[in-house]
């Protein structure tokens, strides 16, 4: 005989056991409800909001009204454009797919209790987001919720209502004829306020231009509004006036479009005297800006010049005269070629000028030649002057074939050679010294150098003890009276400009 099995649901025991496990399985997938079910595939998606909006982990990700997933964390962040915001990382079931990366969510109200839930508002784009990936702050919206709309009614705003609202009735009140005949003439009113409504939403129209042209307006004129509401009580003198004489303002009316006609086409014709004179209105701005530091100095020469302007008219007399007289030169058929031969002579002294000034301006050598000169040839002595005196009592060679300064005809540079009286001889002949250097600065040679023992560039020889080159190495700086360097805006020229160009070796 089989014996026969007890069955389950006779041992209290294993029922209770079983009865606590089912209890403890639902406790604890209610408890995690709000985080996910267990064992159902996620992905997670980040999203970053610049206002957290009560949102709170648990709350539900809804897509077209369905639940998607949850909020699994809120954490604060550091946004892209600096500001400090939250995010949202979502946990998302597997079944809601990829999420394309222009999506947007929305942070909405769930209840009027203040619960709330992400709306996510699934894009087009091919491109998704990876598991992890972050939706930018830009792709969120916050809707104003009932507790914000309601909360702008504060105390101001509730009083604001309640004097609109006895405003609103003390201005209907008794009024109801005027509202019935309003009512019946809006048709042929919103009739005709059509295409004038069609024409200011235009884009030609630049209606905000308008607007934003009219606060500049009022910006301009609130420092001087006294003086404009002064125009405005001018104006309404000029029309009383205007309306005590009818019958000449209708002549005036009649004769303005004739002028305006007129006017019109001048315009084109002073366009051109306009620009000009834009021109010189901003010239003539500058100069008012500079005429109160300048007029006091004005007014003082203004005060010489009377006296002498009242002398003038006899000295316009003679410039008549002298200007006939050039009138009638100009006229004369040589005085043309006399300007040529001008033009001519100026090409020729200018390079001259050039060349010679500097030891003028510069040296002062026009000064000291004078000076000496007079001196030099008026000396009187029993055989003459000073010059011939020296002429003569120049050293004589021991040897007469010699060269020396009172012999004539030498084959050679006097070099020393031994003579019966005076200092030996020695062959000086540097002309062309220079007056500055290729920089205008002072480099005075003549008179500055003393007496040098030997300056020859193309002979090596130590015996020979001459000079011949035109300059001495280095400036020599000015005279005792002389300029340091060129006086301003003079033109100048180390070396002459007519004749052979002086070697470079020569021009140290």
């Amino acid at each position: 005989m089989r014996r026969g099995s007890a069955s389950i649901v006779a041992n209290p025991v294993l029922v209770g056991a079983v009865t606590v496990l089912v209890v403890v399985i639902a406790v604890f997938l209610a408890y995690n409800a709000n985080k996910g079910l267990p064992f159902v595939p996620t992905r997670q998606l980040k999203i970053e909001v610049s206002n957290g909006a009560n949102l709170l982990p648990g709350n539900d990700v809804r897509e077209g009204g369905q639940r998607i997933g949850v909020v699994e964390d809120m954490r604060p962040v550091r946004l892209s454009d600096g500001t400090t915001g939250a995010l949202a990382i979502l946990k998302l079931d597997k079944v809601a797919g990829e999420i394309p990366v222009d999506s947007t969510v929305s942070i909405r109200p769930r209840s009027v209790l203040g619960l709330k839930y992400v709306q996510l508002t699934r894009g087009k784009s091919d491109k998704t987001y990876e598991d992890g990936g972050t939706l930018p702050a830009s792709q969120a919206r916050f809707p104003v919720t009932l507790d914000e709309y309601f909360g702008t009614f504060d105390d101001d705003t509730r009083s604001a209502v309640r004097e609109n609202l006895k405003g609103f009735g003390n201005a209907l009140s008794l009024r109801g004829a005027s509202i019935n005949r309003t009512l019946s003439d809006a048709p042929r009113f919103l009739r005709h306020l059509e295409p004038v409504a069609r024409t200011l939403a235009d884009d030609d129209t630049h209606l905000d231009r308008f607007f934003k042209e009219l606060g500049d307006a009022a910006r301009v004129v609130a420092p001087v509004a006294d003086r404009y509401s002064h125009s405005f009580t001018a104006g309404a003198d000029t029309f009383e006036a205007w309306s005590r004489r009818p019958q000449r303002l209708q002549q005036t009316l009649d004769r303005s479009a004739p002028t305006m006609r007129t006017g019109i086409r001048s315009f084109r014709t002073q366009r051109p005297f306009l620009r000009e004179l834009r021109g010189f209105s901003i010239a003539l701005d500058d100069a008012t800006k500079e005429f109160p530091r300048s007029l006091p100095l004005v007014t003082r020469a203004l005060r010489t010049g009377i006296p002498v302007v009242a002398k003038q008219p006899p000295v316009n007399e003679d410039l008549r005269t002298t200007l006939a007289s050039l009138q009638d030169l100009t006229g004369d058929p040589a005085f043309g070629y006399a300007l040529r031969g001008l033009g001519r002579t100026t090409g020729i002294l200018n390079p001259l000028l050039q060349f010679v000034g500097p030891y003028v301006t510069v040296c002062n050598y026009f000064n000291y030649s004078f000076t000496h000169l007079g001196e030099h040839v008026t000396e009187p002595d029993p055989t003459g002057t000073s010059q011939r005196t020296l002429l003569n009592q120049a050293p004589r060679p021991r040897n007469p074939t010699d060269p020396s300064y009172g012999s004539i005809g030498a084959k050679r540079p006097a070099n020393g050679e031994e003579v019966t009286s005076g200092p030996a001889v020695f062959h000086h002949t540097n002309v062309y010294g220079a007056a500055i250097d290729h920089e205008g600065n002072a480099d005075c040679e003549s008179g500055q150098r003393g007496y040098q023992e030997k300056l020859t560039t193309y002979s090596s020889d130590p015996k020979l003890k001459i000079v011949v080159d035109p300059h001495s190495p280095g400036d020599q700086g000015p005279t005792f009276t002389g300029l340091s360097r060129v006086p301003p805006g003079q033109t100048f020229s180390r070396l002459p400009k007519y004749g052979p160009k002086m070697p470079a070796e020569l021009d140290k």
